[in-house]
């Protein structure tokens, strides 16, 4: 139960987060505490579990309803806590004396048992008058029977401030004995203010639950016949299952109260009762009491697949939804875009080798020695929070910039061309958060599934568990020694992989790094050698930039080392020849390369001419996306005509779109077009008219990159 209630309270603080807008904040605390299976992600499975649905709807009609659950409940526990208080007083003063001392031995339901807002007011108002009948029953004891302890005392506390019980009903009835329990009870009341007070200066991290003898510690034990039902014995219980508040309460009464259905924690959570939380100690133990707070009806065990509108949610079933259409998205929480009612999915998976991590290391550095820089470690595919560059994955430092614009040119594919939501291209431009991560998804579905030959793709995955012990010359870099594998052989299962997993590459952290080691994985790292030229080829060169063995890889699913169309031998004169590979068929993306208007390399209309009118740019040792809106753009039709074409480059800090209109002026270049001043020619110019020979770029009142 206490990695249950861990749970519960990291799924209120992340809601908190999000509904306040901190995005790296939650970053942190998933990098720190990282999320598990029994994670909630949904707010309304959240109101469901902790019963707020009543509280939620009370909230809502408020003049200035709070945001988040965690405000509910303290907002609620406070409220409940004060109107307590003042009808504890009110009672107080309109008793007789005799009456008063009498009265803080009897139990105070609603002191004790939370309201209840989620729909189970009938059970907790037959509680309430069962543990009334038993305060009558024990009120109402012979003269001489030891009265029984308040069944409201704070059961949780130490036992370092305990108040001792009048032994005897004569102590109740003399004046002596009326005056010593009227100075404990007034001091305990001034307690209630004092705390109360530090509640409301921040002092203390939560309300305090009042009762008419909080400083009473006794243990509750069986007695024989004929003597009370209840006495005080020395102890200290420890209460490790606060999930609900009336069911820890409650609990204590099973020797006498007739059980009854209580609102019980997940079925998925009884096996993690007992196991402590990874990095944290077990829950303490009580020292010889133990309170049996699951005892609950068979009806709420009964299977593990439920339905997520039942009561008792399945963990596994979770997923991440608002119902509440009125309030902004959650954010920095991870969505599964595409089926919000499938479960999560155990895939078979396999944990990184020594001998893996070794040849993956030799293939991306060259050497096992070699680490990843600060460059790569701080890359996942997050987007832009800029209002009209949502679509856009952000860049934090140069180097994996070969990476990312492959990965950007594909979510602009699915967000364009594949899946369109509206008739409109430019609302395309402005996705929703779920919308631009189902793309992401998607994205990096088609990526992978090509490097794996269309039959089988494998999916790394941060499991923040470290699997294997460096040795020898392979030095650990804190990555590719917590990564587990999961390898699927249909494209279907490869989304769902993902979509279960999306937040570890949209938020990371290295999201970036898992994305190159999946497709080299799914590539094999024997067939990505294959691929190459020279075989010794790295896929980061200096300053951690990406060669174009890794950008082809991407695009194209080949770690080809060239950008030509098909292949090209290399004649000696002597009958031996060079094999050069290039792009063997059509591509869903292009590329562009400034390296062509040198005449360093020649780019074939495989990429030139691809199926989606998006081009990788590669320019200045910097890669960057240019893009169309117009999918009929690569046809014969558009010749000669005028268009327009975004640019966009994540590590520029854009803060705006940059929209360039292109036009064909074959009589300017004949006329000497050329003469111009080649240092004031923007380098993105040479790229577009390596594709279109005669273009003439108009920047549109945007400032040209130079």
């Amino acid at each position: 139960m206490g990695r249950m209630v861990e749970e519960v309270s990291a799924s209120l603080v992340r809601e908190y987060l999000s509904r306040k807008g901190l995005k790296k904040t939650i970053a942190c605390m998933d990098e720190e505490f990282p999320r598990s299976s029994s994670s909630i992600n949904s707010r309304e499975d959240l109101r469901r579990l902790l019963h707020l649905e009543g509280l939620y709807k009370k909230n809502k009609v408020q003049e200035v309803p709070f945001k988040t659950l965690l405000e509910l409940i303290v907002w609620h526990r406070t409220e409940e806590s004060g109107s307590t208080k003042r009808k504890q007083h009110s009672n107080i003063d309109t008793q007789a004396p005799g009456e008063k001392s009498q009265a803080n031995l009897t139990t105070d339901s609603s002191a004790i048992v939370p309201s209840d807002v989620s729909g189970t007011d009938d059970c907790t108002a037959d509680l309430v008058q069962r543990k009334s009948n038993v305060s009558r029953v024990l009120t109402s004891q012979p003269q001489g029977a030891k009265p029984p302890i308040n069944l409201n005392a704070n059961l949780n506390e130490g036992a370092s401030d305990r108040l001792s019980l009048p032994s005897s009903q004569d102590t109740l009835t003399s004046p002596i004995g009326m005056d010593q329990f009227a100075e404990k009870r007034s001091s305990i009341s001034a307690s209630h203010r004092s705390r109360s007070s530090r509640i409301q200066k921040g002092m203390m991290a939560g309300p305090v639950l009042s009762s008419s003898l909080e400083g009473s510690k006794k243990r509750v034990t069986r007695k024989p016949a004929g003597s009370s039902l209840l006495s005080a014995k020395g102890g200290e219980i420890n209460d490790n299952d606060a999930w609900i508040k009336g069911m820890s309460h409650s609990a204590s009464l099973n020797s006498m109260l007739p059980q009854k259905a209580v609102p019980a924690p997940p079925a998925y959570w009884e096996k993690l009762d007992d196991k402590p939380s990874e990095g944290r100690p077990p829950a303490r133990n009580s020292g010889g009491f133990q309170t049996d707070h699951r005892v609950k009806p068979q009806s709420h065990i009964q299977t593990l697949e439920m339905s997520p509108t039942d009561t008792d949610v399945h963990m596994s079933t979770l997923t991440l939804d608002d119902i509440d259409d009125e309030e902004e998205e959650l954010c920095g929480l991870a969505r599964p875009p595409l089926n919000h009612c499938l479960s999560l999915r155990t895939f078979d998976s396999h944990p990184m080798d020594l001998p893996t991590a070794t040849a993956l290391k030799e293939l991306l550095f060259g050497s096992p020695v070699r680490c990843f820089g600060e460059e790569w470690k701080c890359q996942s595919f997050c987007f832009s929070d800029k209002p009209n560059l949502g679509y856009g994955i952000v860049q934090k430092k140069g180097g994996p910039c070969g990476v990312l614009a492959s990965v950007q040119a594909c979510v602009l594919q699915k967000l364009l061309f594949e899946y369109t939501e509206s008739s409109s291209a430019l609302m395309q431009m402005q996705p929703s958060q779920s919308q631009r991560t189902r793309c992401l998804g998607l994205a990096i579905a088609d990526i992978l599934w090509r490097a794996g030959d269309r039959r089988k793709a494998v999916v790394a995955i941060n499991s923040r568990r470290q699997q294997f012990t460096p040795v020898g010359h392979y030095k650990a870099d804190g990555i590719l020694e917590l990564i587990t594998c999961s390898t699927v052989d249909s494209l279907e299962e490869l989304r769902r992989l993902l979509e279960q997993n999306i937040s570890q590459f949209e938020w990371g952290p290295f999201g970036c790094i898992l994305l190159t080691v999946s497709a080299i994985l799914s590539r094999s790292i024997e067939g990505l050698r294959a691929d190459m030229d020279v075989p010794t080829t790295t896929l980061i060169g200096a300053h951690g930039y990406c060669t174009q063995e890794l950008v082809n890889l991407l695009l194209c699913g080949r770690a080809v080392s060239n950008v030509f169309n098909d292949e090209m031998r290399l004649e000696s004169g002597t009958g031996i020849y060079t094999l050069l590979k290039g792009v063997s068929c059509r591509s869903d993306i292009g590329l562009l390369s400034l390296f062509e208007h040198y005449n360093i390399c020649k780019v074939g209309d495989y990429l030139k001419r691809p199926r989606h009118p998006i081009w990788v740019v590669c320019s200045e040792s910097h890669f960057s996306v240019l893009f169309s809106l117009n999918k009929n753009l690569n046809s014969d039709l558009f010749d000669g005509m005028t268009f327009d074409l975004y640019y966009y480059d994540g590590l520029a800090n854009q803060q705006d779109q940059i929209r360039l209109t292109v036009s064909m002026d074959s009589s300017k270049m004949a006329a000497g077009g050329d003469c111009v001043d080649s240092d004031l020619v923007p380098p993105l110019e040479y790229c577009i008219r390596t594709r279109w020979k005669n273009a003439e770029v108009d920047w549109n009142d945007t400032e040209p990159i130079l």
